[in-house]
């Protein structure tokens, strides 16, 4: 073999004098069959064996370790600073914000972030404040329905327990349950509501009221201001629905009797504010006394499209949500208890209704904003405390897509329309009332400034016998464009819009024409049984709701964090006592059939089903397109 080309085993081979005598020494013993005593082993050799024999222990520590880490993650949540923590919960004061996005579903995020994003110039990785606290989602059917209504899906949070479309905390056999509410007020926690629809909608009433039908808002009224066999639990009241409040004797009341329930909450002790001066009054809370009656609309407050325009006249979600917040942590300050409060984002609920995509996205991004200011609270707050969010239901089966031909389609929406509108469909459909009625205000004037009692039946349209069947299209046109930005209406539109026989009310044809242009797609005017989102302000702290869960247990999950289990037991039992005195104090009853399981069953509807039947209206769009 040529000189520098060793094998390559016999150039990395070891070699070494005791090798050779090693190696010699092992041969002699094959060669003899004599057993060779073995060598004793020096320093080095034990070094070895100990450093090995301690890699070994080390690794199996590191993942035990590791193992006794993670079951500690799964099983407890992390405990922030500056409170005692037991079982993954505090033990000490604590504060519950829960906050209901009525209506929202997951779309509803998708199509306010790129309508956002279109509209501002923000990268497409820019995302709402929602989107960074996205948890879970949650399952929503009732006792009575794969799809529920508000009062049930409200129900299942106050309480913790599944009833029929339309009970307000009351179970199918009609007794009425305790809410997470109630019980912490009776555990010395103080309690507030901030809603922009009716105070006495389903929503808000299923913390504070038991009626056995959403409708009795009269009667729930009543109770939340303390004629209720628990007496007053409610410290804080901000949001609309004055009319329930005064009697039929007032000007703006909606009541179907003469009780003063304003006059009853003052009896009771509550301060009470109606209007924008009363509330500027108190001072973003720190002007607060409570309890406290705030009612700024006979009905609804407007939707934020159109309030924007109105800000001296209603205060916005984020506006009050900031108040009750700063009201009822000065209020417990040098208490051992904190506060729960209930804000809802009321009305994206009835843009989804309305089918009305600019309503949606507005109502969103102010959601999203009062989201913002609750965490930043919690944030600066020196106090435990966790938000919680959800939706009740989604509502109008919103898509951002749409076929608008019976070509396949193509995959666009276009969120550029909607920034054109200025205005809610509901609000040009008033807008277009008042001006066949006579008063022929001009487009941008933003007409009546209370809401109807219906957002969705209450904007039909009668021209006076004057109407000037040019004059008015020529309104419509210009209504049309300086509203929500349209200049190519076509007759047929112009035409149905001018109509006082169509069935479907105008604010339907506005918002039908504006989602047809931005390509978004609505499935009906009620609600639908999608699964919605569950968010919170921290991940750990709400580690139970982590992932997809049945609405109960976002309930349940509340009076565990406010560790109201007694509590609940407590005042469940005081108010079936109180509805089996038979006082009528919870409403008119209900047929069996009102509260039975009828989603689960086909029964033909399409055939029978009507325009005018539906109750929604009407049940084709425009164009033949059904909704």
């Amino acid at each position: 073999m040529p000189r520098g080309q060793e094998p390559l085993l016999s150039q990395h081979r070891p070699s070494s004098d005791r090798s050779d005598d090693r190696s010699m020494e092992e041969e002699d013993a094959l060669l003899t069959g004599q057993k060779q005593e073995p060598r004793k082993q020096g320093w080095a050799f034990w070094r070895e064996i100990g450093l090995f024999a301690w890699a070994v222990i080390a690794t199996a520590l590191v993942i035990i370790l590791a193992v006794l880490y993670q079951h500690q993650q799964q099983t407890s949540s992390p405990q922030p600073s500056g409170g005692d923590w037991k079982n993954g919960r505090p033990t000490g004061k604590r504060n519950l914000i829960f906050m209901v996005s009525d209506g929202m579903g997951p779309t509803s995020l998708s199509l306010t972030r790129s309508f956002r994003q279109t509209v501002t110039g923000l990268p497409i990785d820019d995302v709402l404040v929602l989107d960074q606290h996205l948890i879970g989602s949650s399952r929503t059917r009732s006792s009575s329905s794969l799809i529920t209504d508000s009062a049930a899906g409200a129900t299942a949070f106050s309480c913790g327990q599944k009833s029929y479309n339309g009970a307000i905390s009351v179970l199918p056999n009609r007794d009425p349950c305790g809410t997470v509410l109630e019980a912490a007020k009776r555990a010395g926690y103080l309690t507030g509501l901030v809603v922009t629809t009716r105070m006495t909608d389903a929503t808000p009433a299923c913390f504070a009221a038991h009626v056995n039908t959403r409708g009795e808002e009269d009667k729930i009224a009543e109770q939340e201001v303390g004629e209720h066999p628990l007496g007053r639990v409610l410290d804080l009241m901000l949001g609309g629905g004055r009319c329930h409040f005064l009697p039929n004797t007032t000007d703006g009341s909606c009541r179907d009797d003469d009780v003063d329930v304003v006059g009853l909450a003052k009896k009771k002790g509550f301060n009470y504010v109606s209007d924008r001066k009363g509330f500027d009054g108190l001072n973003f809370g720190t002007g607060v006394k409570l309890p406290l009656l705030g009612l700024f609309a006979d009905t609804d407050i407007p939707y934020e499209v159109d309030r924007r325009n109105m800000d001296d006249v209603y205060p916005s979600l984020d506006e009050m949500a900031r108040t009750a917040l700063t009201a009822l942590h000065d209020a417990t300050e040098d208490s051992d208890k904190g506060f729960f409060l209930m804000v809802e984002g009321s009305r994206i609920d009835h843009a989804g209704h309305g089918n009305d995509p600019v309503a949606q996205v507005h109502e969103v991004l102010a959601y999203d904003k009062a989201f913002s200011s609750v965490l930043d609270f919690l944030k600066r707050d020196d106090v435990e405390g966790v938000l919680v969010g959800t939706s009740d239901h989604e509502t109008g089966g919103l898509a951002a897509a749409r076929q608008l031909h019976d070509a396949y389609p193509e995959y666009h929406w276009f969120p550029s329309v909607l920034a054109n509108a200025s205005h809610s469909a509901e609000n040009l459909a008033y807008q277009l009332r008042d001006h066949i009625a006579g008063k022929h205000i001009s487009p941008l004037d933003t007409g009546i400034r209370t809401p109807p009692r219906s957002p969705d039946s209450s904007d039909s349209h009668s021209p006076s016998s004057s109407s000037d069947s040019k004059e008015l299209k020529q309104y419509i046109r210009n209504l049309l464009s300086t509203g929500l930005g349209i200049s190519d209406a076509t007759e047929k539109e112009i035409t149905r819009l001018a109509d006082t026989s169509d069935p479907w009310p105008a604010s339907y044809l506005f918002a039908d024409m504006i989602s047809r242009r931005a390509q978004v797609g609505w499935t009906t005017h009620g609600h639908s049984a999608v699964d919605v989102n569950i968010y919170a302000s921290d991940p750990g702290q709400a580690k139970p709701l982590r992932g997809n869960h049945e609405n109960t247990e976002i309930g349940q999950f509340m009076a565990e964090y406010l560790d109201l289990d007694g509590e609940l037991k407590a005042v469940t039992k005081e108010l079936k006592e109180g509805a089996d005195a038979g006082a009528g104090w919870m409403g008119r009853g209900l047929d069996d059939e009102k509260v039975g399981n009828r989603g689960d069953h086909y029964e033909g509807d399409f055939k029978k089903r009507g325009l005018m039947d539906c109750g929604c209206v009407g049940g084709t769009g425009v164009e033949g397109h059904v909704h």
